[in-house]
């Protein structure tokens, strides 16, 4: 089956769309056997061929309306309504024409949407205690656009189950890098950075992710503050100044960095007000120094949660393979590499696995869409700490 996959990130610049070919030993060894799979068994025998994939970043309106709709004092409700259908329709024009571009059919669509809101604690509301999140971007609007089913909607069932709804992306790593004889770790460095620890040889229940803090969005947040400029391009603000090692430590210091996973993190605790916070922190030290202190908090730590949270659990890792918006970033990727080197961990790119970092959350919310379309659980319990494995998403059908 090919599915398109679509994702925006945390950091609202844009839609990635990747067309992925999925096929399912395991499945067709059943069919064979006369055998039934039961429905709340993890699959295993999957195999992905990422056919293409492109990105559209958001028109600068867009991305201004949805910053805003994160922001509960300057979103009103007929405007998030309006969003929610309008995300729809820039969905259906990116997976249209990713699919002109490669000459290719989908089976299937698996689209994330926006995430506009997240709160994966249990936080007490009208006498109840509740956990939530919100991802925009009308299913149906796509579905109708696209002519095939649209999975959408992943987070809700997991929390449901009592799991924080995120990470969801280590199915996918699961399969990508499993290896018999080598423990790795595989980092995204998005808006916020996550990582998935597969110990050597590993099954589905020994896998743990969680989000280790901010990832690109301090760092872009920051920049155009202080440079007008949407993101440090390779690094080079980063690469000219030095960071403030006392502002990196007392940051490193806060709840969320001394919490055991599984956590979540997002614009609710590393967003504007943090980066502006940030800012004052840094007192009269030089633009790109305040760059360079904001990239080395990302890269400190990504490297203190594998310290604390990882290399303790009796597994040894010797790979860490980072994808995501910051692997572009050549700064960053040496802070990250100097901190992993007393720990024995080379770092390499999801590219060397066949899977370009640009390519790799829109890839897995293709093979989450059609693990949902076979009726089989795709969310990771150790992973986001729910109670049982989950069936992902919502239907639209065309």
């Amino acid at each position: 089956m090919i599915v398109a996959g679509v994702m925006s990130g945390t950091s609202a610049d844009g839609i990635d769309v990747a067309l992925v070919r999925i096929g399912d030993a395991t499945e067709a060894n059943y069919q064979r056997r006369g055998l039934r799979r039961a429905k709340r068994q993890i699959n295993t025998g999957l195999h992905l061929q990422l056919l293409g994939h492109a990105d559209f970043p958001y028109p600068k309106a867009v991305r201004t309306a949805v910053l805003a709709a994160m922001n509960a004092s300057q979103a009103s409700v007929a405007d998030l309504a309006r969003l929610n259908f309008l995300l729809g329709e820039l969905y259906a024009d990116a997976v249209l024409a990713t699919l002109r571009k490669f000459r290719i059919k989908a089976q299937l669509v698996g689209c994330h949407g926006q995430t506009l809101f997240h709160q994966g604690e249990l936080q007490r509301f009208l006498g109840r205690r509740v956990a939530v999140t919100w991802q925009t971007g009308e299913g149906a609007v796509i579905a109708a656009r696209v002519g095939v089913p649209v999975v959408s909607d992943f987070r809700p069932a997991d929390m449901a189950s009592g799991g924080k709804g995120a990470p969801l992306v280590p199915f996918l790593d699961y399969f990508l890098y499993r290896d018999v004889h080598v423990g790795r770790i595989a980092q995204n460095i998005g808006g916020i950075a996550n990582l998935t620890a597969i110990p050597a040889n590993a099954k589905p229940r020994q896998v743990i992710a969680f989000d280790t803090g901010p990832g690109n969005m301090v760092i872009d947040a920051v920049t155009e503050q202080l440079f007008h400029k949407p993101y440090d391009r390779d690094g080079r603000i980063a690469a000219s100044g030095t960071a403030l090692e006392k502002v990196v430590r007392s940051i490193l210091r806060a709840p969320f960095f001394r919490q055991k996973p599984p956590k979540t993190a997002g614009r609710e605790e590393f967003g504007r007000e943090f980066a502006t916070d940030f800012v004052r922190r840094c007192g009269h030290a030089s633009k790109a120094d305040i760059v360079a202190t904001a990239t080395a908090l990302t890269a400190r730590s990504i490297a203190d949660a594998v310290r604390k949270f990882v290399v303790r659990r009796n597994a040894a890792y010797q790979e860490l393979i980072v994808s995501g918006g910051g692997a572009k970033n050549p700064t960053l990727l040496a802070m990250l590499a100097d901190e992993l080197s007393p720990l024995e961990i080379s770092l390499r790119l999801s590219d060397e696995f066949g899977l370009p970092s640009a390519a790799k959350e829109a890839a897995a919310f293709a093979l989450l869409a059609y693990e949902t379309w076979n009726q089989r659980p795709s969310n990771i319990p150790s992973a986001t700490g729910a109670q049982r494995p989950a069936i992902l998403g919502k239907i639209s059908y065309a």
